[in-house]
């Protein structure tokens, strides 16, 4: 079996928090074909990527695709003889979901019995609320309620407001082109009070997770991060600074007193190495999609448990990037939960064969080989972004 093509899919669809999603397609001489996913970026960093991937496929025609470890390497050390990260990572990572979805397929097997077998039956979640709800504390609660009432027990949530978020649901940040890292004392105020009413309405057994999307300088990430402490018994503070610097990482550390969740803009093993050794998180979170694919998140989950920390991944964009952290996650023992974008996936339903099954707050995957869905074709051709 050879490599034929590799097919970047880049989809119109409302299920997107950036109304597009970004798929790969792995094709082979034998009519197999696998899927892996980028997405969770912007819109310039998905149309930079399709021209990318269409240049990796060229360098893999010819390729076997059940060389899965080889071409991880290839891959990502053609960009540079020393390697890369970003979107190189962000590349192998769809293409790497996609080899081993053909894996198991050619197998007949679940990619989590080609990964050493599961240790579970189901893989336990965390969800977020639909925060564009919160329109009143009557919608909070609501929100929440029906959060809870759906088995899941534990939720995440970033309560600062995006100050001067534009109509295409652009943040400051992205529109003025820095990071100024602050935040306002009234913004905070509200933060806390929404963390309350939140943990309030939530009770005390559900997981609370904040996530501070790594926006914020260090004096700001550390009063925050006070601040919610006292207002809601909060489970983590999640990136509280932006991940260039773990020196920041760690004053905030020695300062606040909640666990520290990292690792949602982690590319590869080795940037996971120092916060391990340096003690600078109490959860790991790896993006499947980001960080290098199936075979690298299972690598990181191997390191976290020599050091007794959970792996809870970064799975919060489409169908592929769940499914294929929950592979993973049937295989490790220091799991915590993975997250979803939603409590109810119905969104996803129009882009895969079969609907994924979330009942009582745990993704319960099938038998069925490889990563056990299959993409709608009809649907991606009919709204396919066209890039000329």
């Amino acid at each position: 079996m050879k490599i034929t093509s590799v097919r970047p899919w880049l989809i119109k669809s409302g299920a997107s928090y950036w109304g597009e999603f970004l798929f790969v397609e792995v094709t082979t001489d034998e009519g197999v074909s696998g899927w892996g996913e980028i997405t969770t970026t912007t819109r310039l960093a998905n149309r930079a990527l399709c021209t990318i991937l269409r240049q990796i496929g060229a360098a893999v025609t010819g390729e076997d695709p059940a060389r899965i470890e080889y071409l991880w390497h290839k891959i990502f050390r053609s960009f540079t003889y020393m390697g890369s990260r970003g979107a190189a990572v962000e590349c192998v990572s769809a293409i790497d979901i996609a080899l081993w979805d053909i894996r198991g397929k050619v197998l007949g097997k679940p990619i989590y019995e080609l990964l050493g077998g599961p240790v579970r039956d189901e893989v336990a979640l965390y969800t977020h609320p639909d925060q564009r709800k919160f329109t009143s504390k009557e919608a909070v609660v609501r929100e929440i309620r029906d959060i809870v009432e759906s088995g899941h027990t534990g939720l995440k949530f970033d309560p600062f407001p995006h100050q001067g978020r534009t109509a295409d649901g652009q943040s400051r940040e992205q529109r003025d082109g820095y990071l100024d890292g602050s935040m306002t004392r009234k913004d905070e105020r509200e933060a806390a009070e929404l963390t309350a009413l939140i943990r309030e309405t939530a009770g005390p057994d559900i997981d609370i997770l904040i996530d501070a999307h790594g926006r914020f300088d260090v004096p700001t990430a550390i009063r925050l991060c006070r601040s919610l402490e006292e207002a809601g018994q909060i489970d983590w503070f999640e990136e509280p600074c932006p991940p260039e610097s773990l020196n920041a990482l760690k004053q905030v550390r020695e300062k606040v007193s909640a666990a520290i969740s990292w690792g949602e803009r982690g590319h590869t093993k080795w940037d996971f190495v120092p916060v391990l050794e340096n003690k600078l998180a109490d959860y790991i979170m790896p993006d499947v999609t980001w960080t290098g694919g199936i075979t690298e998140l299972k690598k990181i989950s191997a390191l976290c448990e020599a050091y007794y920390i959970p792996v809870s991944p970064h799975d919060a964009a489409g169908p592929i990037n769940v499914v294929a952290g929950a592979q993973v996650m049937m295989t490790v023992p220091n799991f915590y939960k993975l997250e979803t974008s939603e409590w109810n996936l119905g969104k996803y339903d129009h882009l895969i064969d079969r609907p994924l099954d979330v009942s009582n707050g745990n993704l319960k995957l099938t038998s069925k080989p490889g990563l056990g869905v299959e993409m709608n074709r009809e649907y991606l051709q009919a709204h396919e972004i066209e890039l000329g």
